[in-house]
């Protein structure tokens, strides 16, 4: 039973791993982010502000979405500082505790 049980929880999280490990080596710089589990996508934003994004993204295969622009809620504490509307960036998206995506980060891109 045990060994069952440590295959099941093996097998769960080898797949959030693995993406972590590829987006970790994916020639983006999420320096500050290595190790946080997220997704991570390309998008621009549009605007920010009163705790939410206008963002524009390409499709984000991870989570089923397909290209679009839409209003995101930015976490309590997220990394935003010196992104402004406009401005081509990578972010990291994570689940909110109502189980919603929002804004963990965004990082201009270089």
């Amino acid at each position: 039973m045990r060994k069952f049980l440590l295959s099941l929880a093996l097998a769960a999280t080898a797949p959030a791993l693995a993406l972590a490990s590829d987006m970790s080596h994916s020639g983006h710089d999420m320096s500050s982010h290595e190790g946080m589990a997220g997704i991570h996508a390309e998008a621009t934003v549009n605007s920010i502000s009163d705790g939410k994004a206008n963002i524009s993204h390409g499709p984000i295969a991870e989570i089923g979405w397909p290209a679009m622009t839409m209003d995101l809620t930015v976490l309590d504490g997220a990394e935003i500082d010196g992104v402004e509307p406009g401005d081509e960036v990578m972010m990291m998206l994570e689940k909110d505790e109502d189980g919603m995506y929002a804004i963990r980060a965004l990082s201009p891109k270089e």
